[in-house]
């Protein structure tokens, strides 16, 4: 029969063996998510680079970051498909299909007039903006508040009092503070460009 005193101690043991193994366990656990996030942020960021179809200025900016941002514009908002106008150049993506566009590229965008706005809307009564920088680096002339508070309230800083009617703004609002900073990052690397001409959203010109 054992003392209490082996009993205790081999308690003692066990207690303090199952207290580190969960500790290793959850260390694991957070280190797993941790080895995980990054290689989702730097997956995101590999195809952002690789979807941008325009040259971008990094200079000052985090090009992981810009990346992210591109990723998010052109590869899940698809917000080139109201602001760029025409959208796309060459090749019509809706008569060819994705087998006709290849793969790992940004595919037919006309990149003369990329995120320079001009799409009408509403019988042409709204034209969508100019995201590109204006003369002091800022795209479409907002600074990262005004920015935010158009993509998430909807508010205008170019017409007071305005809601703005087109633009998806209420999906737009759930982004996380960190993805619009990145979007933010990525239009404020874009070459400034102007609208060109275009009737129809998602238009393609030879």
């Amino acid at each position: 029969m054992q003392s209490p005193a082996i009993f205790h101690k081999r308690t003692l043991v066990l207690t303090v063996a199952a207290a580190a193994t969960t500790l290793i366990l959850g260390y694991c656990v957070a280190s797993g998510q941790e080895t995980f996030d990054a290689f989702h942020f730097s997956q995101q960021a590999n195809l952002g680079r690789r979807v941008a179809p325009v040259p971008l200025n990094l200079q000052g900016k985090n090009p992981d970051l810009v990346y992210l941002g591109s990723y998010i514009v052109n590869a899940q908002a698809g917000c080139s498909h109201c602001h760029t106008c025409p959208s796309y150049k060459g090749t019509n993506p809706y008569t060819v299909g994705g087998s006709g566009l290849g793969s790992n590229g940004p595919g037919p965008i006309n990149t003369a007039n990329y995120l320079a706005g001009g799409t009408p809307f509403q019988n042409a009564t709204i034209t969508s903006a100019n995201l590109t920088p204006d003369s002091s680096g800022q795209p479409s002339g907002l600074n990262f508040g005004q920015f935010k508070k158009a993509m998430q309230d909807g508010e205008s800083s170019h017409k007071a009092n305005h809601i703005l009617q087109v633009m998806p703004w209420p999906v737009f609002r759930n982004m996380s503070d960190n993805d619009l900073v990145a979007v933010y990052q990525y239009l404020s690397a874009l070459p400034p460009a102007q609208p060109g001409q275009c009737t129809v959203t998602g238009e393609t010109v030879p």
